[in-house]
């Protein structure tokens, strides 16, 4: 029900008022599994992608959105459940890999999951070395990765911003990336390091970012 309204009531007014430019939408499958990698510029990003997409789209989102109490706190739920979006504690070792058990439990059921590589918003407008998180997905799924390229959101709603602006806004859907190649290698480190970056590449010719090669918060080269 939630998504239903989503869909066919909040998706069509924020197109309508934002009108963002959408290509290549025709490379995101109908059906069947898929992976969704995007660059991250902007809290807004989790919501754009959802809205354009016309199959439902599967997030992981912080637990706390879902745990809040008063009308805030069901506010919060609503919305982020019409979306789509999987609560899930974040953050290294069982969390981490309780995340990946949900994406996989989203993939192995048909379902399309979004993630972005850098595994956090890039501050500085730049995309940011990926992390291995996409390709063990891809590998452990066998879902084809389709790259996206989100341009402008971070001017809709920059870092300091409370409210959304109206700006322009692209969305760049390439065309699926397909891991058979490397099927059952998904615990060997190179071939994880090289799916990452193919997938970054590739997101990195459709949003016409600076890259850096390093992880996003980190000033340590890479």
């Amino acid at each position: 029900m939630l998504y239903t309204v989503m869909k066919r009531v909040v998706a069509p007014t924020a197109r309508l008022v934002w009108r963002p430019r959408v290509e290549g939408l025709e490379n995101v499958p109908a059906e069947g599994p898929v992976i969704l990698a995007a660059n991250h510029l902007s809290f807004i990003d989790s919501i754009v992608i959802p809205m354009v997409v016309p199959r439902r789209v599967s997030f992981l989102a912080k637990a706390e959105y879902f745990e809040g109490t008063g009308l805030r706190g069901a506010l919060s739920r609503y919305f982020f459940g019409s979306l789509g979006h999987v609560p899930v504690r974040r953050g290294i070792g069982r969390a981490a890999r309780a995340s990946l058990d949900t994406a996989a439990d989203i993939l192995a059921a048909g379902g399309a999951f979004a993630i972005y590589p850098e595994g956090t918003r890039s501050l500085d407008g730049r995309l940011h070395r990926g992390r291995t998180g996409v390709a063990r997905m891809a590998l452990e799924s066998g879902a084809p990765v389709v790259p996206v390229g989100l341009i402008g959101t971070d001017q809709v709603q920059p870092v300091d911003a409370r409210l959304p602006r109206i700006r322009p806004v692209t969305i760049r859907f390439g065309e699926p990336l397909d891991f058979s190649r490397y099927a059952g290698m998904h615990d060997s480190l190179p071939v994880l390091r090289s799916v990452t970056d193919e997938v970054v590449y590739r997101i990195l010719d459709l949003s016409d970012q600076e890259y850096v090669d390093r992880y996003q918060g980190s000033d340590k080269a890479a």
